[in-house]
């Protein structure tokens, strides 16, 4: 029986591991997401109206969100779609759910915070939808960020005998 347990221990990590892929995909969530909140505070009223330090925890505030919004939809995706063997089997059922979700309650989120409590407010060189009326960036961060997030996550990992070859 020890000789079992010690064979697992020892054996390489090849393929995906969903350990590892969970890691990889919130460690570029988090520097997705904060270079992405920074790089788009032009298109809101808070890069004009206030000083840089009130812009600068906007960006990090808003991180934490996309943070939250980014686990809570992929355990989602999870719960409802992912396979015991997840990332080795199953994994665009769960990528499409995340993105699906992500970008469902980014419109949800721009309209109550835009137009019913008026949190926040585009800049007039924002690009916005039409039939939403949500801004054209934080729809893309939520293809672009989790897309990024999943391939880097998705890569196999390279197994110990690999790494020493």
């Amino acid at each position: 029986m020890k000789s079992d347990t010690r064979a697992e221990e020892n054996a390489p990590i090849s393929g995906r591991n969903w350990l590892v892929s969970l890691r990889r995909y919130f460690i570029v969530s988090a520097i997705g997401n904060l270079a992405w909140e920074f790089l788009h505070l032009p298109l809101y009223t808070i890069w004009t109206d206030s000083p840089f330090r009130e812009n600068a925890f906007a960006a990090v505030h808003c991180t934490a969100g996309d943070l939250l919004i980014a686990s809570s939809t992929l355990i989602l995706s999870l719960l409802a779609l992912g396979r015991h063997d997840w990332p080795q089997q199953g994994v665009r059922p769960v990528i499409a759910a995340t993105l699906t979700m992500g970008i469902a309650y980014t419109i949800f989120s721009e309209w109550l915070n835009i137009d019913v409590r008026s949190a926040w407010a585009y800049r007039e060189i924002m690009p916005v939808m039409p039939w939403f009326g949500t801004g054209l960036s934080p729809l893309l961060q939520w293809l672009v960020v989790p897309g990024v997030a999943f391939w880097w996550a998705l890569r196999p990992v390279a197994s110990l005998n690999d790494e020493t070859r």
